[in-house]
Formats: C-alpha cells, structure tokens, sequence
C-alpha cells in the first residue's frame, strides 16, 4: 500500500482538484493507496523547538493574511457567514471524493510508526517544501524510515530562493528521497543546487487527466447563459478588480466572481454581477468551463484554463521582487507552454489580451512533450509496487 502526503482537505479550489486529480491517477494506475492522516501533538519540549518557524517570512505573510480574514470575518458578519456557505460546500466534497484514508496517527511517533504500513510514500504538489513548513518534517517524508520507497511527484518549494540557515536540512530530507520531481523549473534548480542532483521537472498531477476524463470526474453543467468572465482572485490586488470590470464593459460580458478567497479583500464587496458562495471544486470548474474568458491570478485556475482551452490572461499574485512571491510555478507554466503572452502587465489592454487567439495546437504540442517526461518518472518511481 503506498501512503499519500497531500493536501486533500484544504480549502483551496486548486488544491482539493490536484488532490483528486492524483488519487483519481492511482486508481487509474491500480495502485492501492490510502491519505495520511496526521494530527499533530507536541510536548512543551516540541513546542519550544518550533519557536524559530514563527519567524520565517514566509509564515508570517500567510498568517497575516489567515488575520485579515479572521479580521473581515468579525467585522462584516454577511461575509462570516457567506464564508461558512463556502466551507461547507468543500467539505461536502471532500467526504465525498477522500474516502481512503488512513488511521490518524496522533503525534510524531505515531507517524513514523506508522509509515511502516506502506511499501512507499508519495509527496507532491502545492507548496508543500514551502520554507515554512519545513520544522513539521512532514510533507519531506522525514518521518518514513530508510528502508521504504519516497516520491516527490512535482513538488514546489513555492519560492525562488532556500534560506541560508535552513539548506542543510532542506539538503538532507532531499538526499534521503529517492524518486524527486518538481512543478517548476526554479525548484529543480535548487535540488540540484543542494544536492548536485538533477532531477526533472514534470507537469502538475492536474495535467494527468486530460479534459475528457474531468468531464467524466466531474459532469459538465452549464451555470449562465451569457457571456461572462469568470474572475478567479487569490489575492487583493484591487487595479485587476477595476481591468476586470473595464474589460467586461468593453466585451459586453457579465463578471462571475468568486470573493474574499484567502482573505478579506474590501474592493470585493462590489465585484462581480454573480459571486456565488456555495461553491464547492466541481462547481467551480463548471464555472471555469462555461466562461468565454477567464481571469486568474491563480497557478490550479490557468492550468485549468489551458486543460479547457480557455482564452484566458494570468496576473501576478505577489510583485516581482517580493520576497514572499510565489510566481516561479506560473513562470514556469506559462514558459513551457509557451504561453508568456498571456501574462497581465501594468497598463496593458487587458480586453485586447482577452480576445488575442491562443496557438492551442502549438501549446499541445508541448505539452505532449512534458507529459511523456511526466509518465517516464511516475513508470520508474512506481515500478515494483503493486
């Protein structure tokens, strides 16, 4: 049985999709698999020992943004419980598609004693070797004994650059991996690095089902029956809420938004003629698929758009030079594929963008080369495993 480390029941539209699109890949594959379930339980001692994670960067703008949220929440209660609408619709989702999962092992001790139930575990996805995460030695496999197989399937690191004091150990959970690939070409670049190893980077586990196969996942539904944008925002950039609105006056489309995501964003109060909050991850990609043009700041929301063959424009979450940016997974999407063009720059003409033809047959072309490299990794990392 192979143990899965992923992010299955966060709630993120992209996330909870590339969970599915994985499990859905290893029951394609015959592979019998079960989710790790992990509760964490630390001693004082432990808890002492966690103190210099709360000063990593990267944690702290993600907690300040999980505050600002928790902020809007209290004072705006229409959106405390609009939000609620939104949780239960992935939680729905989530008993209903995770359904083989593990003990839940309560504490560290627990989790390593655990691991010897499996002939491998696998790892992957998201930013789950975000520098932030590291001290859990969880999502690295640090807690699967030496003797039992450990798979990277296109993880993220989700930064550009490791800090100094914790490459080593960044090196070490590396070295003890024996099948690694990444989502991105930076993050290949600091394994090798780190570890002198080259390792290959590979197409994110959404890409494994082709667009035939989400539509029998997930049936297509038709949601409006006009025109629409549909605007997929993580972040609070407020200019890409006004070019949104600017675009779909020109275009004569309806926006479709879907509001406050990862954080209370106040410009979202007037955004969008339907922002729908019970919204689970099907509903979404239904929402994604009807669209005529989609609008992301989104990694999970434009390699949707590329599987649907959307005419679709990506905008920066996180601005260039910001130490806290994780714009490297969508460089690297966008520049495999070929698709730098539809990247949002200031002051460009985003209805023009909009309407620009996208090569489909040129991106495929492409893509059918990644995705050989893709299958060529997953054959090797999982041969011998029943």
């Amino acid at each position: 049985m192979i143990g899965l480390c992923i992010k299955y029941f966060h709630e993120n539209y992209g996330g909870m999709l590339q969970a599915l699109a994985t499990v859905t890949y290893f029951k394609r594959m015959g592979l019998k698999y079960e989710l790790v379930q992990y509760e964490k339980c630390y001693s004082k001692l432990e808890k002492i020992k966690q103190l210099p994670r709360l000063l990593n960067g990267i944690l702290i703008n993600d907690k300040k943004e999980a505050f600002l949220k928790k902020m809007g929440a209290k004072k705006h209660p229409e959106f405390l419980k609009n939000d609620a609408i939104r949780l239960k619709s992935f939680a729905d989702f989530k008993d209903r598609y995770f359904t083989e999962l593990s003990p839940v092992f309560k504490g560290y001790k627990a989790l390593c004693d655990g691991a010897n139930r499996y002939s491998a575990v696998v790892s992957g996805s998201d930013q789950l070797w975000s520098p932030a995460g590291l001290p859990t030695n969880y999502y690295n496999l640090m807690f699967v004994p030496d003797s039992i197989r450990k798979i990277s399937v296109a993880s993220s690191f989700g930064v550009k650059q490791i800090p100094w004091y914790q490459k080593k150990r960044t090196a070490e959970f590396l070295n003890r991996i024996e099948f690694v690939s990444m989502r991105e070409n930076r993050g290949s670049e600091i394994v090798e690095e780190l570890t002198s190893r080259k390792v290959p980077t590979i197409l994110d586990p959404v890409f494994l089902l082709s667009k035939d196969d989400w539509a029998r996942l997930i049936p297509e539904k038709k949601e409006l029956y006009e025109p629409y944008i549909f605007a997929y925002f993580l972040g609070a950039e407020e200019s890409y809420r006004t070019a949104v609105k600017l675009a779909a006056q020109k275009l004569g489309c309806k926006i479709v938004a879907l509001r406050h995501l990862d954080q209370y964003v106040p410009s979202d109060e007037s955004f969008g003629d339907y922002a729908p909050y019970d919204v689970d991850p099907a509903r979404f990609l239904n929402l994604l698929r009807g669209a005529k043009y989609v609008c992301t700041d989104s990694f999970h929301g434009s390699v949707f758009s590329i599987i649907h063959q959307k005419n679709f424009v990506t905008f920066n979450r996180y601005k260039e030079g910001s130490k806290h940016s994780k714009n490297s997974r969508i460089d690297t999407l966008c520049g495999n594929l070929g698709l730098q063009d539809r990247r949002f720059k200031n002051n460009c003409d985003l209805e023009k963008l909009l309407v620009a033809p996208i090569d489909y047959d040129s991106v495929f072309q492409k893509f059918v080369q990644l995705k050989k490299r893709t299958d060529e990794f997953l054959n090797e990392a999982f041969n011998g495993i029943e």
